[in-house]
């Protein structure tokens, strides 16, 4: 676990479990300022009811389903220039 995945998790789900309230803290001294920055707005929705404590019990396709849509648009996808193919036709047309 990370406090990326934490901070993730707990904002698409609104749920942050206890489990990961202790591993947080118990953490804490060992964050870089990134992963401080990352707690730091997690406790903020906490604070403000966007974040509640309590149990997450999620299916597969969820799991799934979450990981491609916050990590897929920061991972394989990234360096490539996809352009549709309607664009490029586009494209073509105005040239």
């Amino acid at each position: 676990m990370t406090v990326g995945e934490l901070f993730l998790e707990s904002l698409s789900t609104g749920v942050i479990t206890e489990h990961e309230v202790q591993w947080l803290t118990t953490q804490q001294p060992h964050f870089s300022r990134t992963e401080e920055a990352a707690a730091l707005r997690l406790g903020r929705l906490i604070d403000a009811g966007e974040v509640n404590l309590g149990c997450r019990m999620a299916t597969k396709a969820t799991q799934h389903s979450l990981a491609e849509e916050w990590l897929e648009p920061l991972g394989g996808r990234r360096n490539r220039h996809h352009c549709p193919p309607s664009r490029v036709a586009f494209l073509h047309k105005v040239a």
